[in-house]
């Protein structure tokens, strides 16, 4: 463990029966692809200066047809493999916080479990738009303090470039693509994950949402809704402005610490001003606040773990800091959580790093036969059905994703 720390107010224990969620490993993803606000001004009726005006956006990172949520996912997720020095095979569990997966079902966490090989993680989705990665924090915490899990890998990736509706100026200004990933592991050592506080309306739901093509009012008779995001963008600038302000009060109140005790805020990065109006409510200062929504856009779910792997990379957070992060989203939802980053020092080895690049090359034979003993089974069984024949071409043909319009 690093060093002690020293000179400040003790954080209040509560109930983690010596046993700590500390973060050992972090990675992020975002595509090639940027797409800058002069591009979209070629496409509807807005302007660079408005839109920096109204949200802090300059540029966002844009999914081309190679990359889905799983795969931003996956390198997010090796990166933080690597960074705490663990194998796949460490994983008791894989949380995923996603608001734009592919699939109902399979989970996007069950698809990167098969591609990273962690043949002993269970893993499961977490639906929580926008606050899904301070959920997935805490869900992550829980079962290591519970005693449930050793080591938690919990991903937050996104690609809302592909459920926008880019013909609406309101929110395709908005919206980006990105992945974050990182790795808890347990401790007896005081610090990590210490608090976390999570809250739900759902009579806001209506505010920001994203309509599935399964609602019971579609009759089957026309093409289902649009997925696309709908927002009411007055009614939850005000709503994220006030929540955010009462959840970073309440997850330092719950510690017994007060504000002047946290080093750094890592808000959701959705909006400038309306990060600006909650730091301008609770007097922190600014030169304290991790905000990187210019290059990135609000990338939902990753946009918190994008910030603060950057913010670590960037040394702009130190051994010993105390943090808190915080988001609101549709649902609504909102959440923080405090943290000690009292990181577990890991020793990078050459060989360990070869034997995790050849795991992942075995998970990828491991799958295909799997695939292919299930196959097998079907045809010398009971022989292959239609249905059976129609996913297995599906799965080797998957349409490509349409690009955003110009």
């Amino acid at each position: 463990m690093t060093r002690r720390r020293g000179g400040k107010r003790p954080i209040r224990s509560n109930g983690e029966n010596g046993r700590y969620a500390h973060i050992t490993g972090w990675g992020a993803e975002v595509p090639e692809r940027v797409l800058t606000n002069h591009d979209i001004e070629k496409m509807v009726d807005t302007s660079d200066e408005w839109i920096r005006e109204r949200t802090g956006i300059s540029e966002r990172r844009i999914a081309d047809d190679r990359d889905t949520t799983v795969t931003l996912g996956i390198r997010a997720a090796r990166k933080a493999l690597k960074r705490a020095n663990i194998l796949p095979d460490d994983l008791d569990l894989i949380i995923v916080a996603t608001g734009s997966s592919e699939h109902l079902f399979p989970s996007t966490a069950c698809l990167i479990q098969d591609q990273l090989g962690a043949t002993r993680a269970g893993a499961f989705d977490l639906l929580a738009a926008c606050s899904g990665f301070i959920y997935a924090l805490g869900m992550a915490a829980g079962q290591i303090k519970s005693g449930q899990a050793q080591t938690v890998l919990i991903v937050g990736t996104e690609i809302f470039s592909r459920i926008t509706d880019w013909n609406d100026r309101g929110t395709c200004i908005l919206f980006a693509d990105g992945a974050g990933a990182f790795v808890l592991q347990v401790s007896d050592t005081p610090g990590g994950v210490r608090e976390v506080v999570l809250h739900s309306d759902g009579s806001g739901g209506d505010l920001l949402s994203v309509p599935s093509g399964v609602r019971a009012t579609w009759n089957g008779s026309e093409p289902p809704p649009k997925s696309v995001i709908y927002m009411n963008g007055r009614d939850v600038f005000r709503f994220a402005a006030r929540v955010m302000t009462s959840a970073i009060e309440e997850v330092i109140r719950n510690t017994g610490l007060m504000l002047s005790d946290i080093d750094v805020i890592i808000p959701h990065q959705a909006n400038l001003r309306i990060i600006d109006a909650s730091m301008r409510s609770l007097k922190f200062p600014s030169e304290r606040v991790i905000i990187n929504v210019e290059r990135y856009g609000n990338t939902s779910a990753a946009s918190i773990p994008i910030a603060l792997v950057e913010a670590v990379e960037q040394g702009r957070i130190k051994a010993n800091d105390r943090l808190v992060v915080v988001g609101f989203g549709g649902g609504l939802t909102w959440g923080a959580a405090l943290l000690e980053w009292d990181v577990i020092p890991t020793t990078a080895s050459y060989g360990r790093d070869v034997l995790r690049e050849g795991l992942y090359i075995l998970a990828r034979v491991r799958s295909l036969l799997n695939r292919m003993m299930r196959f097998l089974e079907s045809v010398f069984v009971r022989g292959p059905s239609k249905s059976h024949w129609r996913l297995l071409k599906r799965s080797e043909n998957s349409p490509p994703h349409s690009e955003p319009k110009k």
